[in-house]
């Protein structure tokens, strides 16, 4: 399909890769991946044919097709979003009004004339080909595409000038993947997508009949939607079989085999260099001397690259708060007629946030996330209801737009330095190295930063002097992993409560404790990780665990009704179905652990048992008083411990029962 032989590029006077080799096949479907800097954008770039290589070739496919998507630049004006997206079939569109313009002339033409028989010939060739091509459903392609990006009917109509850039990546993504190429290029595709969007292109990517090749900075993303990584690392690409999470592991297997083959060769050419020292002035020894010397010079020098240090950042951490953080009641937030939160004072919002709580916010671009974040800072009071922080409370608030409320004309290392608490300013340099501002950028002015660089630069100033309560939205955004790395180490090991809006569903696995759904107007609490709100999420849309209950509790009841005219009870029955149907399904981890203790238990059991029978033996021969007293104290010490080990494993055995995990 497509090909790089021996491929290098450059920039400047910087190598960014040399000797690449790389055989792109039809159902590719592969994760580009590599430090900041190393040129995957460069080679995403040459692919699609807008750069050229330095050295080497690129050998295609004749008739191939390729689609880019940059990470942002892409402006487009002049029509509605669907026609737009219907631009891209303009062949089709062609081939459908040839088929009405020889529809009409069939329709004046003797039928019985030469030209009548060509007329009808093309236009059953050109009908056929328009009918295999699926011309009749183009409407409704755009529709289920725009509808899966997050476009509502009403936008379909609205000129794409209308829309931010954000809005205008995901239409020109719409277009690529409604023109499906051979080989699709993306370029941080997920950047604009809200959860569920992401989620849907997951599927869509998945089914995707032709190749594609990914950069991104959302790991769950990719280890679902790929399956080989090539690396861009020490110049070359590196091709590896598997999702990210292989790949990392696959990466560190072959680190640890290139530093042993370094630590050879370097034994290897010490020991040559010796020999050399040693009887290079022997008359005697020339000829061995000079073998020698044609052997070093033979060996090709193994390089291990300078890894990018391994940034561990902590927060210093802040005063305790109260108990209760923060406490909403009866909240309705309206604007003007517009209503957010609440619906108007229908389904008031209410809920509670507890000291060390780590709560994320999920829900549709659109429902009032960010709307609630600011409530609950006090940056916008509620249209009725309330609000209230709890003892000691100290909030402090990351914006989407954070940027805006910097100072323009200071510099970022002073500006990060007189917001730390207690920082080494080396700590700081790299804190800031890991947020991509290296060398001489930390003395650069914040006003000349763009956006995202000043998003960035304001979490980490975050980091260095947090409150106890943390609102971020969005923080991960203009985020590599390898920053969102040192982000979720710091929460993790933050002794505060943090409430988030994020869109990374690695990050979100890994830090929430508990979830607040925003939609329709209402907000539901879900206690549990993400994984949990996810699974209870998607066995709602089955309808299995409803289904499941009517069920039961309709052959339940059913047999209460015969029991009563009967004249007896089943009050007892009832409970015990109720009771069933409310255990809830423990997630697979804490499954596993306890499958693991349960199997302890059952060894631990039998040894405590055989370590009675033998103290009991003990006893039964008289040492001395001291001895005997020591028997006896152990005795009642492991008969205790056996009776707790007995009823532990009993609880477990009953709630693996109950969960269904026994057999």
């Amino acid at each position: 399909m497509l090909s790089l032989q021996n491929a290098g590029k450059r920039f400047g006077p910087r190598v960014l890769f040399q000797e690449a080799n790389w055989l792109i096949t039809s159902q590719e479907k592969t994760a580009l991946v590599g430090a900041n800097g190393t040129g995957k954008s460069t080679v995403m770039k040459v692919l699609a044919g807008l750069e050229t290589l330095d050295y080497g070739a690129m050998q295609m496919t004749r008739g191939m097709s390729i689609g880019y998507l940059p990470q942002e630049g892409l402006r487009l004006s002049g029509r509605s979003v669907f026609d737009e997206c219907l631009s891209v079939f303009d062949e089709l569109r062609a081939m459908e009004g040839e088929i009405e313009e020889l529809a009409g002339k069939m329709a004046g033409l003797d039928h019985e004339s030469r030209e009548y028989v060509a007329v009808s010939e093309r236009y059953s060739m050109v009908q056929a080909r328009f009918h295999a091509l699926d011309g009749y459903a183009l409407d409704a392609q755009v529709g289920a595409v725009l509808t899966g990006l997050g476009f509502s009917k009403t936008d379909w109509a609205r000129r794409t000038e209308e829309f931010s850039g954000g809005w205008q990546m995901r239409i020109a993504l719409a277009k690529l993947l409604l023109a499906r190429p051979n080989l699709l290029l993306l370029d941080e595709p997920t950047n604009h997508l809200d959860l569920e969007t992401r989620n849907w292109l997951e599927t869509y990517l998945r089914g995707y009949p032709f190749g594609y090749i990914l950069i991104s900075h959302d790991r769950y993303f990719l280890d679902v939607t790929v399956d080989r990584t090539v690396e861009i690392w020490n110049k070359r690409l590196q091709i590896y079989a598997g999702n990210y999470t292989k790949y990392l592991k696959q990466k560190e297997d072959r680190k640890a085999q290139l530093i042993a083959a370094y630590k050879n060769q370097r034994e290897q050419i010490e020991h040559l260099e010796a020999f050399i020292t040693r009887f290079r002035a022997q008359a005697t020894k020339a000829k061995h001397v000079q073998s020698r010397i044609k052997e070093l010079e033979k060996i090709e020098r193994i390089e291990i690259p300078e890894e990018e240090p391994v940034i561990h950042f902590s927060f210093p951490q802040p005063p305790p708060s109260g108990k209760t953080v923060v406490t909403v009641e009866g909240l309705v937030k309206n604007y003007g007629e517009k209503e957010v939160l609440g619906n108007g004072g229908r389904t008031p919002v209410g809920f509670t946030i507890e000291r060390g709580d780590r709560v994320a916010l999920v829900g549709q671009n659109g429902a009032g996330k960010s709307t609630l974040i600011r409530l609950l800072t006090g940056v916008e009071g509620p249209t009725s209801g309330k609000v209230q922080l709890g003892h000691n409370v100290i909030p402090e608030y990351f914006a989407q737009d954070q940027y805006k409320v910097l100072n323009p004309e200071a510099r970022m290392l002073d500006d990060i330095s007189r917001a730390a608490i207690k920082v080494p300013e080396v700590e700081l340099r790299s804190l800031l190295g890991c947020f991509l501002f290296s060398g001489n950028d930390v003395f650069k002015p914040l006003g000349v930063l763009s956006g995202g660089e000043r998003n960035r630069f304001a979490l980490a100033r975050i980091l260095v002097s947090p409150s106890n309560f943390l609102l971020l939205d969005e923080p991960t955004n203009h985020l590599d992993m390898r920053a969102k790395d040192v982000l979720l180490e710091a929460i993790e090991s933050f002794s505060g409560t943090v409430i988030f809006v994020s869109h990374d569903r690695y990050f979100l696995d890994r830090l929430a404790t508990k979830v607040l759904e925003v939609k329709d107007g209402a907000v539901a609490v879900y206690h549990g990780n993400f994984a949990e709100y996810t699974r209870d999420l998607e066995e709602a849309a089955a309808g299995v665990a409803k289904s499941d209950a009517m069920v039961k509790t309709v052959a339940v009841v059913s047999e209460a009704a015969k029991a009563a005219a009967n004249g007896h009870g089943v009050v007892e029955g009832l409970g015990e179905v109720a009771a069933k149907d409310r255990v809830r399904k423990l997630n697979p981890i804490k499954l596993k652990q306890m499958e693991d203790r349960c199997a302890f238990l059952e060894e631990e059991v039998p040894r405590v048992e055989a370590a009675i029978a033998h103290t009991e033996d003990q006893l039964g021969n008289y040492v001395s008083v001291e001895e005997t007293q020591r028997q006896s104290a152990l005795l009642e010490q492991l008969r205790a411990q056996l009776s707790s080990l007995t009823e532990e494993w009993e609880d477990v055995m009953l709630q693996l029962e109950e969960q269904g995990a026994l057999s």
